[in-house]
């Protein structure tokens, strides 16, 4: 059983417990259900410590990282333009298909209510942009040790992407130094967090438990309801990369789509983009004739550098959870929810999606102005949304390939 599965059957573990425990009004859950708590709150305190130092570190590497790479040469500087022009894009993309999904079919309120009752007590969330004004103001912040200490993740976000775009005007000799320190300290960081998921089962059955015990199975179709969302907007964001294969890429519709079978069944079965790497440059060279050039550069690059689903996805996790908070979000808390999905989307470059969840989902929250605690909870159940985002990487990897082989087919 992976990692993955055994965090689930500890939700679905400390839910049944508690739950038996409340149907029985036990006297003696009180305490039991106290020590749950505490030790669920250990848990969760220990992710947090971790998103600062993370995010900023990976910006920060990923922007030298990309900067680099993208000076080697046209096919690669043309690849990582597309890139940031659809980061952007999706992640936008991710917000108009998440609400109008959940104006249709609303979380259950009842389901949601005992969720966020019975969850660990939200903490403090820095207060979001309410108009134009806040939000530009909120990309600068004039004392960035204390933004960082106040969560306001936009401002700490856009530092790291200006910070890292300098080091690559400085000396050889220190920026190769800057990165090598960067990169140490995101690595340092991620062991820290796998320490931390390490013991995930535990912390994820004693907050279930804390649930189950206040609230029965009251809060199930919670999480159902936010399974089925999350994925329903990834299978949208999955279904974009086809019209840019055929619009941009000049592919057939029919012929992209039986290319993109074999792939995408790898994908499912290994919820790795890498590992499907072999049957993505099967697909490109052999059915839709690519050139080997672009593709044995913007394939591999695609895997490593563009997460198409990660920032939508991530967005649409985060549009979720201000449902389930009762929080309207406005114009500029979703703009300022974008800008931080499409940034920190560049840190999430090759590392699995269940290290990142957490990391990568409290800045895109944060600077929305929502609540981050009920995460811990939610990343049981990412197994199922994380077969979508795989699916939708691939297929974004090999349709951003076609357009950048029509690109050098014209040059």
């Amino acid at each position: 059983m992976t990692q993955a599965w055994r965090i689930l059957a500890a939700l679905a573990a400390g839910l049944a417990l508690g739950a038996a425990g409340h149907w029985a009004v036990w006297p003696g859950m009180e305490p039991v259900t106290a020590t749950a708590e505490a030790v669920g709150g250990l848990w969760l305190d220990a992710l947090k410590m971790t998103i600062v130092p993370l995010v900023f570190a990976l910006i920060v590497s990923g922007i030298i990282s990309t900067t680099q790479a993208a000076a080697a040469g046209r096919i690669t500087g043309r690849s990582i333009l597309l890139f940031v022009l659809l980061l952007p894009a999706g992640a936008a993309l991710g917000a108009l298909v998440a609400l109008p999904l959940l104006a249709l079919w609303p979380i259950p309120p009842d389901a949601a209510a005992a969720l966020v009752a019975a969850a660990p007590a939200a903490g403090a969330v820095p207060v979001a942009a309410t108009g134009p004004f806040d939000f530009v103001r909120a990309f600068i912040a004039p004392n960035i040790i204390a933004a960082a200490a106040d969560g306001a993740m936009l401002a700490l976000a856009v530092f790291a992407l200006i910070f890292g775009f300098a080091v690559t005007r400085i000396e050889a000799a220190r920026q190769a130094a800057l990165r090598t320190f960067f990169e140490s300290i995101a690595e340092a960081m991620l062991v820290i967090v796998h320490w931390v998921l390490m013991v995930a089962p535990i912390g994820v059955f004693a907050l279930a438990f804390v649930v189950g015990a206040r609230t029965g199975f009251d809060s199930l179709g919670a999480f159902a309801h936010y399974v089925a969302i999350v994925s329903l907007v990834l299978v949208v964001i999955t279904l974009a990369a086809y019209p840019l294969a055929v619009l941009a890429g000049r592919q057939r519709l029919g012929a992209f789509a039986r290319a993109m079978i074999p792939a995408q069944s790898v994908a499912i079965s290994t919820q790795s983009s890498l590992a499907s790497l072999p049957a993505m440059i099967e697909a490109a060279r052999g059915p839709l004739g690519l050139p080997p050039q672009v593709v044995g550069i913007t394939l591999p690059l695609a895997v490593s550098l563009f997460r198409f689903t990660s920032a939508p996805g991530n967005l649409a996790v985060a549009i979720y959870l201000a449902g389930l908070y009762g929080i309207d979000l406005s114009f500029w808390q979703l703009a300022s929810g974008v800008a931080v999905a499409a940034i920190v989307s560049v840190a999430a470059v090759g590392i699995a999606s269940a290290v990142t969840f957490f990391a990568l989902l409290a800045p895109i929250c944060l600077a929305m102005g929502v609540p981050i605690d009920l995460l811990a909870l939610l990343i049981a159940v990412e197994t199922i949304p994380d077969v979508f985002r795989t699916v939708g990487n691939v297929t974004a990897d090999v349709a951003v390939t076609t357009v950048v082989a029509r690109g050098s087919s014209a040059d």
